[in-house]
């Protein structure tokens, strides 16, 4: 038996950080979003667990969240993985969009329907929130409120198909470093995510679209200035609004159509930038 799966990067229309929990954690308030740009995941028999990729250095092994999914799947529903699991990576690598997420989030809906366990979406998210707090979200994707440390999420009215660019520089960002840095900060500018949340129920893309903001945007892009710079050349060629995903480094900017987006990403590549043109995807079944 042969199964595919797809898996959708994420961007963070909304983000916001409302304070530092007891269990260390920070919690926050994210409006996030699916996007077309999307790694495939294939599961197959095979003797024992494998799982490959067509990256070279992309370590397979149990360090990669998608063997961590196959095996946390495999001790929820008492089977031991006999499969092969093979992921083709379009998302790009430590950027902000969920890329191990979201494979592992493809290897839970994948083994769900493999061993023909029919279990609901809810509970591989709470199976995906011991993983890491995006794997939750990319369960399901779509459009989602996450609260919490992102695990907490409430489904939204799917958006219209926008076309976004998105640029990446050649940074690592550690996650954990920007909310430390986060911490640091004062006269912090707070998204206005209710609002948002209201503007997506109400079908009001404009809406939506002037509230987009990233608390961490400023803590990235004031240790690395290229970040402004890929900004300033997506509004200057005509994207917007344009901010970065997650704790970055990825910058992403709506775009009227495809092909002005392929236009922009055309422009960005001369700054030695990993590039994409997506749109925005609805929600996964289940």
């Amino acid at each position: 038996m042969k199964l595919t799966e797809t898996g959708y990067a994420k961007i963070n229309l909304g983000l916001d950080v409302l304070g530092l929990r007891p269990d260390r954690y920070h919690e926050v308030a994210m409006v996030m979003q699916g996007i077309s740009l999307a790694d495939t995941v294939t599961i197959t028999e095979n003797p024992e667990l494998l799982v490959t990729t067509d990256l070279p250095g992309l370590e397979g092994g149990p360090s990669n969240l998608a063997w961590k999914a196959a095996v946390s799947m495999g001790e929820y529903a008492h089977r031991t993985p006999k499969v092969h699991i093979h992921i083709e990576k379009k998302v790009f690598l430590a950027a902000g969009l969920a890329g191990g997420s979201t494979d592992a989030a493809a290897v839970l809906r994948g083994l769900n329907r493999y061993w023909e366990l029919g279990l609901p979406a809810e509970k591989l998210e709470r199976l995906g929130a011991k993983l890491g707090s995006d794997v939750p979200f990319c369960v399901a994707g779509g459009t989602a409120l996450a609260t919490g440390r992102g695990e907490v999420l409430e489904a939204l009215p799917d958006l219209p198909a926008l076309y976004l660019v998105l640029g990446k520089p050649k940074l690592e960002i550690s996650t954990p470093w920007a909310y430390r840095e986060f911490d640091k900060q004062k006269n912090v500018i707070h998204p206005d995510i209710d609002g948002m949340v209201q503007a997506v129920r109400a079908g009001d893309v404009q809406g939506v679209l002037r509230r987009c903001g990233n608390v961490l945007e400023p803590v990235t892009a004031g240790a690395h200035p290229e970040i402004r710079e890929i900004q300033r050349q997506m509004l200057q060629n005509g994207a917007a609004p344009v901010l970065m995903s997650g704790s970055g480094p990825t910058v992403f900017g709506f775009v009227k159509d495809k092909e002005e987006g392929e236009r922009i990403a055309s422009i960005l590549q001369s700054l030695q930038l990993e590039t994409a043109v997506a749109n925005l995807v609805g929600r996964n079944t289940v």
